[in-house]
C-alpha cells in the first residue's frame, strides 16, 4: 500500500512545485495517458486515415476541371463525383469513430486523475485543510478537472487532426506549385509570432481569472456556512458589498481574457487574409502566362483555404489550451503538496491491540508554539483512559497522533511494542477509531451514516450500535425510523444526536482502541450517563481513550492523564 502520490504523478521532488502555467503540466499527464496508449494510437491511426481522405478531395477538383469539364468527358465527371461521395462518407465515418474512441479514453483518463487526486488529498494532514480555502479546493476538484476534461475531449483531438491536415495540405501545395506555395506562406511566421504572444497573455489572464473565481467561490461557501451569523448580526449589506467587490474583480479578469482571446484570432486571421489575396493575384498571373492550369489553381486554392482553416482553428483553441494549462497547473500543485504522514516501504501488519500504547518522549509543535514536550506515559490495553486539561494544551493533537493524522516532531508512539510508524496505516486506522467533537454526517439516512463504508453491516448490527450509543430510542420515535434523512452535514439532527450517531458509527466497527474527543459535549447529564454505560457494555475488553471535561465519562476512567504546559501527569484509580 502506498499512501503518498505515485512518483510518476508527482514532481521529481515533493518540495518543488511545477509552475502553474508550464507546458510541463501537459507532459505530466503521461502518468494518466500511459494506460490508454494503445487506444489512443488507434485514434491517431483513424485520424491519419480520415485526414488522408480529406486531402484527396481538393485534388479531385483539379481532375474535375482539367480532365472532365474542359474536355467535356462525362464518364470522367461521373467517376470524380462518385469518388468525392465515397471519400466524404468514409471520412465522416472515420472521424465519428475517432471522436467517440477519444472521448471514451479521455473520460477514463480524467476519472483516473480525479481518483488519484482524491486519494492524495486523503493523505494530507488536518493542518492542510485548516489552511487551504474550501472554495479554492472545490474550484480545483470540480472546475479545473471539468475544464481539463472538456479540453482533452474536444480540443486536443482537434489539435491532432488540424496539425495533420496542415502538414498534408502544405505537402500537396508544394506538389502542385512550389512557387505559389512560397507566396502563400510568406506571412505565416508573422501569424505564428502573434499567436505565441497572445497565447502567453491568455495563459496569465486565465490563471488570474481562475484565482478570482476561487476567491468568489470561497466567499460564497463562507457566507452560506455562516448564514445564521450573517442574519443575526444584520450583516446582509456587508456581505453583499464583499460579494460585489470580489465579483467585480472576477468580471474584470474575465473581460480582459475575452479581449485577448478575440485579438488572438482576429489579428492573425487578418494577416492570413492578405496572404490569400496574394495567392489569387500570383496564381491568376501564372494562368494568364499559361504556366498553370485553372484546375491546378482551384485545387491549390482549396488546399490554401484548408491551410488557413487549421491555423485559425488552432488559434481559436488558444484560450481553451491556455485555460487547460492553468487548470492542470493548479491540479498538480495539489498533487505536489507533500503528505506529512507517509507509510514506510516495509511495514508490519497490526492485529488487535493486546498489550499497551506507550508515548516515549513525544514532542510536537505548531509553528513556534510547543504543544507537547517530552510526553511520556503508558496506557494499558483494555483500560479506560481520560485525557484532561484546559483548551489548547494538545489533547486533540494527542488523538491525531494516535491515528497518524500527524507524526510527532520527536519521540515515538509504540503499540504492543512496535513503533506506530512501522505499522500498516490501514490496519492502524481499523483498530484505532477516532470520534471527533464535531463529527461529519453525510446527506443520507441514519442507517447509511452509521454503516458508512461498511457494506457487511446488517440492520440488527446497526441497531445494536445505535443502542450502545444511546440513540436507538430516539430513532425509533422518528416517522421513518432508521430511514430518516440526516440532511446536509446532518443539520436536521441536533448537535447531541449527531455526536451519538458518530459514536454508533465507531462502535459498529468494534475497534481495539476507541478515541473520543469530547464525545458528549452537547448531551445533557442523563443522556451522558446512558452513553457512558453503553460504551463499556459495547466494548468490555477494548481500550477507550476519552478526551473530556464531563464528569460521567471521567468517572469511568481507571487512568487519568492531565496535560498542562506541554507536559503530562498520570494518575491511576483503583
Amino acid at each position: 500500500m502506498n499512501d503518498g502520490v505515485s512518483p510518476t504523478i508527482s514532481s521529481d521532488s515533493p518540495e518543488v512545485s511545477v509552475p502553474l502555467a508550464s507546458w510541463r503540466s501537459y507532459a505530466r499527464l503521461w502518468a494518466f495517458v500511459r494506460p490508454y496508449a494503445r487506444r489512443l494510437l488507434l485514434v491517431v491511426f483513424l485520424s491519419l486515415l480520415a485526414t488522408a481522405l480529406g486531402l484527396v478531395q481538393p485534388y479531385l477538383s483539379k481532375l474535375m476541371i482539367d480532365d472532365a469539364l474542359l474536355r467535356q468527358d462525362m464518364p470522367a465527371l461521373v467517376a470524380v463525383a462518385a469518388a468525392m461521395l465515397v471519400l466524404a462518407v468514409l471520412g465522416y465515418v472515420l472521424n465519428i469513430l475517432a471522436s467517440y474512441r477519444y472521448a471514451s479514453a479521455s473520460a477514463a483518463m480524467l476519472f483516473d486523475m480525479r481518483v488519484a487526486l482524491l486519494r492524495h488529498l486523503q493523505t494530507l494532514s488536518p493542518r492542510f485543510y485548516s489552511e487551504f480555502r474550501l472554495g479554492d479546493l472545490m474550484s480545483r476538484l470540480n472546475g479545473d478537472i471539468s475544464n481539463v476534461q472538456r479540453v482533452t475531449a474536444d480540443s486536443l483531438l482537434s489539435v491532432l487532426s488540424n496539425v495533420l491536415f496542415f502538414i498534408g495540405s502544405m505537402t500537396m501545395m508544394i506538389a502542385l506549385n512550389w512557387k505559389l506555395f512560397l507566396v502563400s506562406v510568406v506571412l505565416v511566421p508573422v501569424c505564428v509570432l502573434s499567436f505565441a504572444y497572445y497565447q502567453r497573455r491568455l495563459t496569465a489572464l486565465t490563471r488570474e481569472m481562475r484565482e478570482r473565481s476561487a476567491d468568489l467561490g470561497s466567499l460564497l461557501v463562507e457566507t452560506i456556512l455562516g448564514m445564521r451569523t450573517v442574519v443575526s448580526l444584520r450583516a446582509t449589506e456587508h456581505e453583499t458589498e464583499r460579494f460585489r467587490t470580489r465579483n467585480d474583480a472576477f468580471v474584470r479578469s474575465m473581460l480582459q481574457m475575452q479581449v485577448a482571446s478575440f485579438m488572438s484570432g482576429a489579428l492573425p486571421g487578418t494577416i492570413l487574409t492578405v496572404a490569400t489575396s496574394a495567392v489569387i493575384l500570383y496564381g491568376g498571373w501564372q494562368i494568364f502566362r499559361h504556366q498553370m492550369t485553372i484546375g491546378t489553381l482551384v485545387a491549390f486554392m482549396a488546399y490554401h483555404m484548408r491551410l488557413l482553416a487549421p491555423i485559425q482553428t488552432l488559434m481559436g483553441l488558444t484560450s481553451g489550451l491556455a485555460s487547460a494549462r492553468v487548470s492542470l497547473g493548479r491540479l498538480f500543485e495539489l498533487f505536489d503538496t507533500p503528505a506529512e504522514v507517509r507509510q514506510r516501504a516495509h511495514v508490519m501488519p497490526l492485529g488487535k491491540v493486546r498489550e499497551s500504547i506507550r508515548f516515549e518522549r513525544v514532542s510536537m509543535r505548531y509553528d513556534r508554539d510547543v504543544v507537547l514536550a517530552d510526553v511520556d506515559f503508558v496506557i494499558p490495553a483494555g483500560c479506560v483512559c481520560a485525557i484532561l486539561g484546559p483548551s489548547g494544551v494538545g489533547k486533540s493533537t494527542l488523538a491525531d497522533l494516535l491515528v497518524r493524522y500527524l507524526d510527532p516532531d520527536s519521540g515515538r508512539i509504540l503499540i504492543d511494542g512496535h513503533d506506530i510508524r512501522d505499522l500498516r496505516l490501514d490496519d492502524l486506522r481499523r483498530e484505532m477509531v477516532l470520534v471527533d467533537q464535531s463529527p461529519y454526517l453525510f446527506n443520507d439516512t441514519i442507517a447509511a451514516n452509521i454503516a458508512f463504508a461498511l457494506p457487511e453491516a446488517d440492520p440488527p448490527m446497526i441497531r445494536a450500535a445505535a443502542r450502545a450509543a444511546g440513540l436507538d430510542d430516539f430513532v425509533r420515535r422518528l416517522p421513518h425510523d432508521y430511514a430518516t434523512m440526516t440532511g446536509e452535514r446532518g443539520l436536521s439532527l441536533s448537535a447531541g444526536e449527531r455526536q451519538r450517531l458518530a459514536l454508533a458509527r465507531a462502535l459498529l466497527r468494534r475497534p481495539s482502541v476507541l478515541i473520543l474527543d469530547e464525545p458528549t459535549s452537547a448531551l445533557d447529564a442523563e443522556t451522558e450517563q446512558l452513553v457512558a454505560r453503553g460504551l463499556r457494555e459495547a466494548l468490555p475488553d477494548e481500550t477507550i481513550i476519552v478526551i473530556t471535561h464531563r464528569p460521567a465519562l471521567a468517572a469511568m476512567a481507571g487512568m487519568v492523564v492531565t496535560l498542562e504546559g506541554g507536559r503530562a501527569e498520570v494518575a491511576h484509580r483503583g
